[in-house]
This record gives structure tokens, C-alpha cells and sequence, in this order.
């Protein structure tokens, strides 16, 4: 628990900033060009466009909000699921992507006065819709532009960027299939498969940690048991609409400096690229993908931009509406949030 309570530090939101805003600068260095920011021409239609970016995000949080309550049965207030939702993306944004902010939600869950099993199974059964909307959408978008969805060939490391993203999908869709016979089928069976596998010498000392993923796995199972197509839909919908929010995003800070520029496919493109790119945030080492995302952007997306030299102010632009804010209001929002959830400890640390 004191190791969780750490991770939440507000203090660790400078790691993320300095890394983005370093990547970004050192990006801008390398290819200084005078044209970076003449893009910004902030028209009456500018700021609309920027105003529907903006509330995309809100689209985004509202729709995670709304999954939380309706994976946790309606148990959380609107109140409570806003302070999850944030304090979930807070805990994303400090830590490597790879490792993400699992265990973090599943605590914030349980002193939200959700039972540690039901927090798990909650936690664990967003990741998976989360997973299964990934591995449905990508082979639609793939059969409507083919090849485009990854970076354009003339890109540094293209043809290694399109194999690992090949590599990374077939692991996911791997790992979902293999959740979803868990979850719906034999709760039992992951927990024989990671017992065998972590059997060899070298993955002994991850074992006890995998048994534990295992049993979190098998309760998730049994507490799905029984839930109506409803529950379901609900929120798989949640599902779509949040991450659809988050990927609008780009496309409508694109028609506020661009508009002319795109059509309806080139839409459409900008939301499979975004697709393909989030293989690569999933497995960045750095916190929330700081320097990792404002780096790709321009791979993935600069040859939809009109001058390939608007592309890392537009990164940063990005960053600034869909990942610093999280930092921010988090943590703003855990010194009170900590209050509120250990109110004797906290009274005892006045008091002394």
C-alpha cells in the first residue's frame, strides 16, 4: 500500500514535462526551421475547431466516467468516478507506459469503498474492452487503406516501425484471446499456463508476481459470471466513444490550421494512423510516453500535414490538450483525495 501511495506522488509530475519538453526541444534544434510556427494563424475558425478538440478530451473522460459507474454496478458517484478516471490517468502519466497504472486504479477503487475483488475484476475488465476495441478496429481500418496505416516508407526505420507494429498487434491479439478463454471459458487455465511457463530458471524470481495476475484473473472470471447483454453494451460503447474521443482530437486540431487541406479519407487515415501508433506508446520505458510520443507523431503523421515543419509544435500542441492536463489535475486532486480516504492517519499526522 505505502509503495502504491508513493507512485501517487504529485511531485513525480516533473519527470514527464522535463522528457517531453526535451524531446520536443532537441526536435526543433536538430531541424530548426523558420516556418515551424507560422501555422498559427488564430482565426475565429481556429478556435472553434480548437474548442471541439478541447472537448473531445471531455468526451473522452465523460465516457470512461460513465464505464467506471457501469462496471462497478452504479456503486460510484459521478464525483467518485471523476476522481478514478483522473487519478487512474495520473497514475499512466508517471509511470512507463509498459508498466502502466494497473495497480494504482485498482487502490484508488477499493478506497473508494469498492471490495479489493470487485476493484480488480473492474480494473482488469476495462483493460480488456480496451484491448478488444483495439484488435477489432485495426483490421478494419487496415482493410480500408492497407500499407497507410503505418509510416509512410521515405521515414527513418519504416520498414522496422511497420514489423514491430505487426509484431506488437499479434501479441496483443495473442494475449486477448487467451484473456478472453480465462475470463470466459476456464478461469483456471492461465493460472496452469503462467505456472508452467514461470517454471524456467529464468523467469523463477517473476513467479510469485504472475500467480498473483493469475488469481486477480480468476476472480475477475467469476464476478462476470451472470452479467446481461446490457452491462455489456453499455460499456463497450463507453469503450468506443472514449477512445474515438481521444483520437478526434488530432483531427480537429488539424482542421483548425488546416482545413482545406483534408478530406474525409484523409480523416479517416489520421484516426488508423493513431491506431497504430499506440502499439508504440504501449510499450515506451518513459513515463506516459514522454519523449517517445512527440517524437512519433511527425513519423506517423507528417506527410497529412501540409509542412512537414508544423509537425513538432503540433506535437507539442497534442501533448498539451491530451496528456499534461492529467498531470496537473491529478495532482492537484491527491492531496485531498488522500485526506479523505485516510482521515485517522492523516488527524494523527496533525496531531503529533
Amino acid at each position: 500500500m505505502s509503495d502504491i501511495r508513493k507512485s501517487l506522488r504529485p511531485s513525480r509530475i516533473i519527470y514527464p514535462i522535463l522528457i517531453g519538453l526535451g524531446a520536443a526541444s532537441w526536435m526543433l534544434y536538430r531541424s530548426f526551421d523558420p516556418e515551424a510556427f507560422t501555422f498559427f494563424n488564430w482565426t475565429s475558425a481556429s478556435f472553434f475547431w480548437m474548442a471541439i478538440a478541447l472537448l473531445m478530451m471531455g468526451v473522452r473522460d465523460l465516457a470512461y466516467m460513465y464505464r467506471i459507474k457501469v462496471l462497478t454496478d452504479g456503486e460510484l458517484s459521478w464525483k467518485q468516478a471523476f476522481e478514478v478516471i483522473m487519478l487512474w490517468e495520473f497514475s499512466s502519466a508517471i509511470s512507463p507506459s509498459v508498466v502502466g497504472g494497473t495497480g494504482p486504479a485498482i487502490f484508488v477503487l477499493y478506497k473508494e469503498g469498492i471490495n479489493s475483488g470487485k476493484s480488480t475484476a473492474v480494473i482488469l475488465t476495462a483493460i480488456f474492452l480496451d484491448e478488444v476495441f483495439f484488435i477489432l478496429l485495426v483490421p478494419v481500418m487496415y482493410l480500408l487503406f492497407g500499407n497507410q496505416i503505418f509510416p509512410p516508407d521515405g521515414v527513418d526505420f519504416a520498414a522496422g516501425v511497420k514489423l514491430a507494429l505487426f509484431f506488437g498487434y499479434g501479441v496483443i491479439l495473442l494475449y486477448t484471446l487467451i484473456l478472453t478463454y480465462t475470463l470466459f471459458f476456464n478461469p483456471y487455465f492461465f493460472k496452469w499456463l503462467l505456472s508452467f511457463v514461470f517454471l524456467l530458471p529464468f523467469l523463477r524470481r517473476f513467479r510469485m508476481r504472475v500467480r498473483k495476475l493469475a488469481n486477480q484473473l480468476i476472480i475477475t472470471s467469476h464476478a462476470l459470471k451472470g452479467k446481461s447483454f446490457a452491462y455489456w453494451a453499455k460499456a463497450f460503447l463507453a469503450t468506443i466513444l472514449s477512445w474515438t474521443g481521444r483520437y478526434w482530437v488530432v483531427n480537429f486540431m488539424f482542421m483548425a490550421f488546416f482545413f482545406s487541406h483534408l478530406n474525409l479519407l484523409d480523416h479517416l487515415l489520421i484516426y488508423a494512423r493513431q491506431l497504430t501508433m499506440w502499439i508504440i506508446l504501449l510499450v515506451s520505458p518513459t513515463p506516459g510516453g514522454s519523449g517517445i510520443a512527440e517524437f512519433i507523431f511527425s513519423d506517423f503523421l507528417g506527410d497529412l500535414i501540409p509542412n512537414l515543419a508544423w509537425a513538432v509544435p503540433l506535437a507539442l500542441l497534442w501533448r498539451l490538450i491530451t496528456y499534461y492536463p492529467y498531470l496537473f489535475i491529478g495532482a492537484f486532486l491527491i492531496p485531498g483525495w488522500l485526506k479523505r480516504v485516510f482521515p485517522a492517519e492523516t488527524k494523527y499526522k496533525v496531531v503529533k
